[in-house]
């Protein structure tokens, strides 16, 4: 069976982009696939090391939505980074090998630099984080990695990095981890813009039922319908990306569009009907989450089991790392 790696940074809880854009997804590959989801807290680290005070509250409630949305413990390992070392130290040992030109050339790196200037992120850490994140996927020997089209590109230095090892050391330790390519549905926030909790924008998975309605309420739609009998283009209204992935009514989905461009039916009606097909989707999650939130025992146990899982399977690789570096492990 193939082998899946993917994982979120726990900044706090994740909102409805993460559950069109990856989890849902991520459901469907745990019954497919020998599936590793992580929680990478050493991640979370690399941009927000001045202030950890909340990773560890952050990183529950990562758990918690991904527990809520399907995420099946029994199906797949789900674990905290930084309880299995093996992932720093196979990043010790790809680190050694990492050209600095292609971290210093990495376009997501100069980004953030650009982008994030209310944080110091001339770090070693933030250099390296390509390193690390090769790391986290070559540790399990991942043959797929689930990104959409526009993210294929990460991928590309966790190629090279095995590639490189492998050249050097004569072995075919690591197998080159492919794109396994997914539709991520477009998820705009209240605001039209994408979906982000630094925007104050976003719809949270843990949002209850009348927070999403009031939120839902105040959505931006096509602005070209100032005024009720004016008609619109659903293409440029948010509501009709969001009626996309939660309306499963054939009927209605072919009545909206045409209802917004003739003007037979206004913005509010659309999003009455939007808030009846997210209640029905959203109220079997929340009631998930409820049942976890009290059991903080069972959520240790759930990271527990998943790390052991995940130490089983990284060891075995470091083991052969180790051999091959000639190294003798203790």
């Amino acid at each position: 069976m193939d082998v899946v790696f993917s994982a979120m940074r726990p900044t706090g809880r994740l909102h409805l982009g993460h559950m069109a854009g990856a989890l849902t997804n991520w459901v469907l590959f745990q019954d497919n696939y020998d599936c590793y989801y992580s929680i990478v807290d050493w991640h979370a680290l690399m941009s927000d090391y001045a202030d950890p005070s909340g990773l560890a509250l952050n990183s529950r409630e990562v758990l918690l939505d991904w527990l809520s949305v399907g995420l099946d413990p029994e199906k797949c390992a789900i674990f905290i980074q930084s309880h299995v070392t093996e992932h720093i130290e196979l990043h010790m040992a790809l680190s050694m090998i990492a050209p600095l030109g292609w971290l210093e050339r990495n376009p997501t790196y100069k980004d953030q630099i650009l982008n994030l200037r209310n944080k110091d992120l001339s770090t070693y850490g933030f250099l390296g984080y390509p390193v690390l994140m090769a790391s986290d996927i070559l540790v399990y020997k991942a043959n797929k990695v689930p990104v959409g089209e526009d993210q294929s590109a990460h991928l590309e230095i966790s190629r090279e990095l095995a590639r490189r090892f492998n050249n050097f050391y004569g072995r075919n330790v690591f197998p080159e981890p492919e794109t396994l390519l997914t539709h991520y549905p477009k998820i705009p926030g209240t605001d039209g813009r994408k979906m982000s909790k630094s925007y104050g924008n976003s719809l949270d998975i843990a949002d209850e039922i009348p927070v999403l309605d009031k939120k839902i309420r105040t959505m931006m739609t096509d602005p070209a319908r100032e005024r009720r009998t004016d008609p619109g283009d659903p293409n440029k209204c948010p509501v009709w990306d969001l009626q996309k992935f939660f309306n499963d009514d054939e009927s209605q989905m072919r009545e909206i569009p045409a209802g917004c461009r003739t003007a037979s039916i206004g913005c509010i009606d659309c999003k009455k009907m939007l808030i009846a097909h997210v209640t029905k989707r959203m109220t079997p999650i929340h009631e998930r989450r409820a049942k976890f939130a009290g059991r903080d025992d069972e959520l240790a146990d759930i990271l527990a089991d998943g790390a052991k899982k995940a130490r089983d399977k990284a060891g075995r690789t470091m083991s052969e790392v180790y051999d091959v570096l000639n190294m003798p492990k203790q």
